[in-house]
């Protein structure tokens, strides 16, 4: 087998051991519901690593995405 076919294959395993323990774990836990601004911001991220062959759009749309991050947080506590 060659290198990458290994990296692969435990990559797959990792990811599936992951994807069990999410599962294990979310019977556990409360669901919270995402908020706007947190979509916004993990839409804004998930865009800066989609545009990140251009280093100044792809960084620039993850600080975004930060920021709207923070700035959610902030709201949160804020509410309580």
């Amino acid at each position: 087998m060659s290198r990458s076919v290994v990296y692969v294959a435990v990559a797959v395993v990792l990811l599936a051991i992951v994807v069990l323990l999410v599962f294990a774990a979310d019977r556990e836990i409360k669901k919270k519901k995402l908020t706007p601004l947190a979509g916004l911001a993990f839409a804004f991220v998930v865009a800066g690593i989609i545009f990140s062959e251009e280093p100044v759009i792809g960084y620039g749309l993850m600080a975004v995405g930060a920021a709207f991050g923070i700035a959610d947080m902030f709201r949160k506590r804020r509410a309580k």
